[in-house]
């Protein structure tokens, strides 16, 4: 092979002409010591705070306390494979992750590395992790609603976009249930969903991203996760790195939903480093900036204004509780730089009020402006008369005998109650909250027994659906409720009114239903259970004005079965209650679980009372009774008596007194 001379000529020549003297000058420091997610580094004397360096491997950290003599530097990943003496260089960059439309629907750390084993991020575009808040020039005000789907929440304590709204609560109180349900009723209004998982347990996190998928919600959801295995570095800055990529649709004019869950462990981590970088412990032993790290991460939710694009970022921080003590340093602080709070209190979870929401220190700053015209109308005063009966409710359980319009306001107040109960996974268009909550308000359900608001609901949605569809939809256009939408209402509610009361005339239908048993020989031991012909001979079910004061209760045992009684939640039906009088005196007969749901219950209210009230066939002897009062069961025939009339022709009859006052 022979070697052209001019062609290697050129190739020389061509080379010394582009040739450009480079040097490539890195500060390069070495590490002293290293563990716990932590490095002090000796040398790297022109770094800045925040700065990322490199160590050996491609580990990243970020320089975080700038000393006289050394830099300490958090480990944003497998600290155990670094080793003193190990070489540590600049990079001159801040840590930054990857934004984009690329992110949505995946499971990411809080560097941008997929977890979800779909491949890397594809986009070109990334954006600084720690950036400065947009100041107040630059925002408007908090006027576009954010619908959860959760009636108590959408009526009482709304959320805007752009708002920050805080949800504290003890553990296993449902707060992260509120967030997901958000995260659902998202679907199809274009707003964008960052979920941050900071110290979870992965098992709950895969169980969650399998439940945004099932909903289909994953589509516009983006799971950001640093588990409880994971170091505290990277639970620290897993809330700004969930937060940079939510920025970027909010500066694209668009509206974003970014959850933290939760900022208390993030607090805990933020307080291990702190402690390990020797600075100096505050109260609980956080440091003293442990306000600077939630409001910096918390004033970057905003409603921009119209120069910016009009976009939004709403944050729903989560803040665990111990014991409920709201008071504690983190739960002040970030109560302090949130719009208000929603606080779910354990009682109120574990009686199966649920969301478990405490209106009395539930609050949302924003208010008003954050609902639709017909919610913040029908809703107006429900927070106050939910307040006013819940104290109603505490006086009414010392025994004192209640008039008539108290006894009324009770009444409704528990309907309310049942009425805001909601499942997971359920969330509801404003619209049929609206029609919920006005027929509640406007005492369409007062006639509705207390177990049965649930299926009222249902039904009269249902109703309202497929025969009034020009009244939803012209609630849904205008967002409105003017006297003429109120009067369209009030008639088509009157209207399923009737069709209801009719079906509950139908036994039959209603049984079947409800899961009891017809009236008469059908039913177990020939017995009448079904309430709906428990003397009401036709009319709307109604319940009974409470016992208040006057009667106590003892346990008699069934043919064949055994005495039980306990502590709230309902019980086995075994033994049957019987209500005396002050005089000792049988005054009605009813099964434990009705006795149970009439106050003994953990709601301490009559939450379906008199359910499936049932009659003995005979007289029984009570087994015991309150020590001081003689027990007397009143014969058959005696007057007041609310058991069988006996006799061959008075068989199966109800004397007087029992219509009058039976359960219904």
């Amino acid at each position: 092979m022979k070697f052209k001379a001019d062609e290697i000529a050129s190739v020389i020549q061509q080379e010394i002409e582009q040739y450009q003297s480079q040097v490539d000058v890195r500060e390069v420091g070495r590490v002293l010591e290293v563990g716990d997610g932590i490095a002090r580094v000796y040398g790297l004397s022109g770094v800045m705070a925040g700065e990322m360096v490199e160590f050996p491997g491609g580990i990243h950290g970020l320089a975080f306390n700038l000393e006289e003599n050394s830099v300490g530097v958090i480990i944003l990943g497998d600290f155990l494979s670094i080793s003193e003496g190990d070489e540590v260089k600049s990079t001159g960059r801040l840590l930054s992750v990857p934004v984009g439309d690329a992110v949505l629907g995946r499971v990411l750390d809080p560097l941008g590395n997929p977890l979800d084993g779909g491949g890397p991020v594809v986009t070109t575009e990334r954006r600084p992790v720690e950036v400065l808040a947009v100041g107040i020039a630059e925002r408007q005000p908090v006027k576009e609603p954010l619908q959860t789907g959760i009636k108590a929440i959408d009526s009482m304590t709304p959320i805007g976009r752009g708002q920050r709204e805080l949800i504290i609560g003890d553990r296993k109180t449902g707060k992260t249930a509120i967030c997901i349900d958000t995260i659902i009723n998202q679907k199809n209004t274009g707003v964008k969903c960052f979920y941050v998982a900071i110290g979870q347990k992965e098992s709950t996190v895969a169980g969650l991203i399998e439940l945004l998928r099932k909903q289909g919600a994953m589509e516009y959801t983006t799971v950001i996760v640093a588990g409880a295995s994971d170091p505290a570095p990277l639970q620290y800055v897993s809330a700004y790195a969930g937060c940079a990529m939510a920025e970027y649709f909010m500066f694209k004019g668009q509206h974003a939903l970014i959850v933290y869950d939760d900022l208390s462990k993030q607090a805990t981590a933020y307080r291990q480093l702190s402690l390990l970088m020797r600075r100096p412990p505050g109260r609980e032993a956080y440091p003293g900036d442990v306000f600077y790290c939630h409001s910096r991460l918390l004033e970057r939710a905003a409603k921009l204004n119209a120069e910016l694009g009009g976009g939004s970022l709403t944050a729903l921080p989560i803040v665990e509780t111990l014991e409920g003590e709201v008071s504690a340093y983190i739960p002040t602080n970030v109560i302090s730089i949130t719009d208000g709070q929603i606080y779910l209190q354990p009682d109120l979870f574990f009686a199966g009020q649920r969301p478990a929401m405490n209106v009395g220190i539930s609050v949302s700053r924003v208010g008003g402006s954050a609902q639709v015209p017909a919610m913040k109308k029908v809703a107006g005063g429900m927070r106050l008369d939910l307040a006013s009966f819940r104290e109603l409710e505490a006086f009414a359980q010392l025994g004192t005998d209640l008039d008539t319009a108290t006894q009324s306001q009770l009444d409704r107040g528990y309907r309310m109650t049942e009425l805001l109960k909601q499942g997971l996974c359920n969330p509801m268009h404003v619209t049929d909250q609206v029609i919920s909550i006005y027929a509640g308000t406007h005492g369409f359900l007062d006639s509705v027994a207390v177990h049965e608001v649930d299926d009222w609901e249902e039904q009269v949605l249902e109703f309202i659906r497929a025969n009034k569809q020009d009244l939803w939809q012209t609630l849904t256009d205008s967002g409105k409720l003017d006297d003429e939408t109120a009067a369209a209402l009030d008639q088509a509610l009157a209207e399923f009114g009737k069709i209801y009361a009719g079906r509950m005339q139908r036994p039959e239908e209603h049984v079947r239903s409800h899961g009891g048993h017809p009236p008469g020989p059908e039913g177990p031991n020939g017995q009448g259970t079904h309430r709906a012909q428990c003397a009401n001979d036709g009319q709307p079910e109604q319940d009974p004005p409470r016992p208040m004061g006057r009667f106590r209760k003892c346990v008699i045992p069934t043919p064949g079965g055994k005495q039980a009684q306990g502590q709230g939640g309902h019980h086995q039906q075994f033994g049957r209650v019987a209500e005396l009088d002050v005089a000792g005196q049988q005054h009605g007969q009813q099964p434990v679980e009705a006795a149970d749901r009439a106050g003994d219950g953990p709601l301490g209210g009559r939450i379906g009372a008199g359910r499936h009230a049932n009659l003995l066939d005979q007289p029984t002897q009570p087994e015991s009774a309150e020590p001081g009062q003689q027990s007397r069961h009143r014969q058959p025939g005696e007057e007041g008596c609310r058991g069988r009339l006996a006799g061959p022709e008075t068989e199966g009859r109800q004397c007087q007194h029992q219509r009058q006052h039976a359960h219904v």
